[in-house]
């Protein structure tokens, strides 16, 4: 009986130092921070079981013991849930919390900013050339982007909204570009519900339209009701827009000043030669420029010109903006109208 007490006695001692031992292992292998030198990136790629997984933290030396890590995540229901993506891993996290990082699908968010005034080839190239989307094959068509949007028979100009968009890395490119345009045509169609009355516009694409105009007409927030209300009253009394953004288009978006013989060469996009809008948008309108358009100044104003700090003065008459012009663009050198 001596013996057999001894034993167990042993066995327990045993039990107890191999348990201890265990729980410290676990206490070093789980819930000690990895104390990496900075912070580092972790992918799970598609397809990756548990154990390929754990196998890669283990060649990063993150992971010493993997059978105690599997048994935890067994153990925590969360061997099976590991989710694809990308995931940053602070210097200071625990093994244990990058995998529930992992199973929550915590993936590092990567962002596009699309400036109101791009073209939408600008937003294009913006998009396939970002290093976390997946590009879309070369080259770009901007008619089979538009038929895939539903919208084969239009224009590609204009109908995407300049926005930052957040997503995770290997979002195919296509999807932000169809965010966009979604957004886009909720951001037009509640503006045209709310258009002011008696607008002198016929559709939502007109509006797209004149807001692109204002918005590549000015950069100041205070003054795009008051560029809207000017088109508009000038759309009002069948006069020309004659607005020099929509003669820069066609050019590309590098050209910044146009020549006499550009103003006077007429084509669709010259609001100096032809009557109306230009046949599609010129730019990407922001929400502020739509809202313009759709809900413009009440003013007399039929005419502005740049005083070059970026504002612009307003008139009513011709003989007001010619005084303007001569201030403010001529250095008040009235010779250009025939006058000392």
């Amino acid at each position: 009986m001596r013996w057999i007490s001894l034993s167990l006695l042993l066995l327990s001692i045993a039990v107890a130092v191999a348990g201890t031992h265990l729980a410290s292992l676990y206490q070093k292998e789980l819930l000690q921070p990895l104390a990496l030198e900075e912070d580092q990136l972790f992918v799970v790629r598609p397809g990756q079981g548990f154990r390929q997984i754990i196998g890669e933290m283990q060649d990063r030396g993150w992971v010493g013991h993997p059978w105690l890590v599997e048994a935890h995540a067994r153990y925590h229901d969360i061997s099976g849930r590991l989710q694809a993506g990308e995931y940053r891993v602070p210097a200071d996290i625990t093994t244990a919390e990058l995998l529930d990082k992992i199973a929550r699908g915590a993936v590092v968010r990567h962002q596009v900013t699309i400036p109101e005034g791009w073209t939408a080839q600008q937003f294009f190239d913006a998009v396939q050339a970002h290093e976390a989307l997946r590009a879309m094959a070369e080259p770009v068509d901007p008619e089979q982007l538009m038929a895939m949007l539903g919208r084969p028979e239009m224009h590609p100009e204009g109908w995407f909204l300049p926005d930052t968009y957040i997503f995770s890395r290997d979002t195919p490119a296509e999807r932000i570009i169809r965010m966009a345009h979604e957004a886009m045509e909720r951001a037009l169609e509640r503006a045209w519900e709310d258009r002011a009355g008696e607008h002198p516009l016929e559709s939502p694409y007109e509006l797209l339209i004149l807001a692109s105009i204002v918005e590549k007409e000015t950069g100041q927030a205070a003054e795009r009701d008051l560029v809207a209300g000017v088109f508009v009253n000038r759309l009002r009394r069948g006069m020309r827009l004659q607005t020099d953004p929509t003669l820069l288009y066609p050019l590309g978006p590098d050209v910044t000043r146009l020549t006499r013989a550009e103003l006077q060469r007429d084509h669709p996009y010259n609001t100096y030669t032809r009557d109306g809008l230009p046949p599609t948008p010129i730019a990407l309108p922001g929400q502020a420029s739509i809202i313009a358009a759709a809900r413009p100044a009440e003013t007399d104003a039929l005419f502005f010109v740049s005083r070059k700090d970026g504002t612009h003065q307003f008139s009513r008459t011709y003989a007001e903006h010619r005084a303007a012009v001569i201030k403010y663009q001529l250095n008040g050198d009235a010779s250009r109208y025939g006058r000392r």
